[in-house]
């Protein structure tokens, strides 16, 4: 059973003033006691979700020296494929347990921002790849600036203000995969206990649990997925 507080994006887009209401006072409530919800309704269709699992299995199936090819060490990873052990949370030496993916964002053409972004690495292997991760990418995007409004909205500035930063924002959208693992790994873990840099974060469903949260108390928690959610926290 998971103590991570349920909330549903349906309220807020509601046209009753007072389930929009009561979205904004329980996803506020829900971020200052622990930092996650699980959240219902958002934008990612079933459909989508699977094929995004789909193209992102075969990405990982891949051969270690194909996926390699796809690294961007001069960017910091921050697009492509990151291999196993590169990463490591802050004051650990020991690398994490996993590999992973970047997709990044692919600015509007009349987007006005004044950094330029890295740009998104092709997967030639798979035609569907790159395609598929983009849609989910979006999104995830449009339920992420839904969630900055009713948390503007509950730190009482304007619904909109965080509209600004949030279209064509450089967030990362990231697969994840933690390989078998065959003999006792030194110290390390899959992904060690860190807090996020982002401002808000929002998590997919894994294929195994095993995310914990810690609460104020110093409390960890269990975050079991819920099929119909996924979990947004803070940074």
């Amino acid at each position: 059973m998971t103590n991570i507080p349920s909330v549903d994006l349906a309220d807020f887009l509601s046209d009753d003033p007072s389930r929009k209401q009561k979205f904004i006072n329980e996803i506020g409530k829900a971020y200052e006691d622990i930092g996650f919800v699980a959240l219902k309704n958002h934008f990612l269709s079933d459909q989508l979700v699977e094929n995004l699992y789909s193209e992102v299995e075969k990405f990982f199936k891949l051969p270690v020296e194909t996926k390699k090819g796809y690294e961007r060490p001069e960017i910091g990873g921050q697009r492509g494929y990151v291999s196993f052990g590169k990463e490591h949370a802050k004051g650990k030496k020991e690398g994490d347990l996993k590999e992973f993916w970047h997709f990044g964002q692919e600015v509007a053409p009349d987007a006005n921002i004044e950094e330029d972004y890295p740009e998104n690495v092709i997967v030639n292997e798979l035609p569907d790849f790159n395609k598929t991760g983009m849609e989910a990418y979006r999104m995830l995007e449009k339920t992420g600036i839904y969630v900055l409004r009713a948390l503007a909205l509950h730190i009482g500035i304007d619904e909109h203000y965080f509209d600004h930063w949030a279209s064509n924002g450089n967030s990362i959208l990231r697969p994840i995969h933690y390989p078998p693992i065959t003999s006792e790994p030194d110290n390390a873990v899959r992904a060690g206990a860190h807090g996020d840099i982002n401002l808000i974060t929002l998590l997919m469903g894994a294929s195994a649990p095993g995310l914990q949260v810690q609460n104020r108390q110093g409390e960890w928690r269990l975050a079991i997925h819920l099929d119909d959610s996924e979990l947004a926290n803070l940074g």
